[in-house]
């Protein structure tokens, strides 16, 4: 009987922590309902190829995003007061997927530099050093990621 109440109370802490993330993660979205997401808002993608297919890397996907990253970048062009934001690199192949919060895996996007949204980031969040590949990164108070590379944002929305 121990055993068993033992199992039960294991069972029922794992699911209450899992619930957090879930709720923060979401739920998987095709590219259709991303771009209706991001229509209202001014938020637009971009790529070298001109194209959506996830399977290309010179595409801009948007299928497979969690809704929270999508709540997040909307999040981001409300707060930084910017016209828009243009994604220029979403779950399509060829990032980096060393991590479970991966942009294969819906979790991380590529934002394009504008003042807004670079003024907001470093005015807003914490500045916590350098990522192991030497870029600067700023958190905000929920834990989610801001990577200045250069060229882009590289955003993790957890």
């Amino acid at each position: 009987m121990k055993f068993l109440s033992a199992l039960a109370l294991t069972l029922c802490t794992s699911v209450a922590l899992a619930t957090p993330l879930e709720s923060r993660s979401g739920t998987i979205l095709t590219q259709a309902e991303v771009e209706a997401r991001f229509r209202p808002y001014n938020i637009t993608a971009s790529s070298t190829g001109g194209c959506i297919t996830r399977s290309i890397s010179t595409c801009t996907s948007y299928d497979g995003f969690y809704s929270g990253t999508v709540n997040g970048v909307i999040s981001l062009r409300q707060g930084s007061g910017a016209s828009g934001l243009v994604v220029t690199g979403g779950t399509e192949v060829g990032h980096a997927s060393s991590s479970v919060y991966s942009h294969s895996n819906g979790y991380k996007a590529d934002l394009r530099h504008v003042a807004a949204l670079d003024n907001y980031i470093k005015g807003q969040f914490t500045r916590i050093g350098d990522r192991s590949d030497g870029y600067p990164q700023w958190q905000s108070p929920s834990g989610n990621l801001f990577c200045d590379e250069g060229s882009h944002w590289d955003i993790t929305i957890y």
